[in-house]
């Protein structure tokens, strides 16, 4: 399933570079994919989480959901982002461990010309073994939107692609 879920994600990567050569990033992009990354720091035992999505579907995205424009590349929208990204992640990501909820926190989020990546931390927690995920991000904006979800556990990898309305995974470790 891996090897299959590694084929697709470099499809869509070798698409979406061979894209953006033609097309700029406030153009039309023919696929709504994101990525999350779920990984367990067996040293701060916490699990640190980067979603990265089309900056474009990010601004569109919030716009909708809080009713006002956003701006990623425009400094002075900076703290309205970063409140926004802060609400936005709490609704649309949740983590639970072990049949418990996380609290997870908002940390931040970098930018560039294309894409956007934001980044969560969750409460600390002892040695997980089964992690269960809901990942709904962009689902406000599209109905066709792909996240390819990526847990990793001490060093064990595991991926599944959700596709919208489906938003929940479970793996055991």
């Amino acid at each position: 399933m891996f090897v299959a879920l590694k084929k697709i994600f470099i499809s869509f990567l070798i698409l979406f570079l061979g894209l953006t050569s033609f097309v700029s990033a406030k153009e039309f992009h023919p696929y709504h994919v994101g990525s999350v990354e779920i990984n367990y720091n067996s040293k701060s035992k916490t699990f640190e989480i980067t979603g990265r999505f089309f900056l474009d579907d990010l601004e569109n995205g919030l716009a909708k959901k809080y009713g006002k424009p956003f701006h990623f590349n425009d400094a002075k929208y900076k703290a309205q982002i970063n409140e926004a990204l802060k609400k936005y992640s709490a609704e649309y990501f949740k983590l639970k461990t072990d049949n418990q909820f996380l609290k997870i926190n908002y940390v931040g989020y970098e930018e560039d010309s294309e894409s956007v990546n934001i980044y969560l931390e969750s409460e600390k927690v002892e040695n997980p073994k089964k992690v269960e995920a809901a990942v709904s991000f962009l689902y406000n904006l599209f109905d066709d939107q792909i996240n390819l979800v990526h847990i990793i556990v001490n060093g064990n990898r595991k991926s599944e692609k959700l596709t919208y309305p489906n938003r929940y995974l479970f793996q055991q470790f």
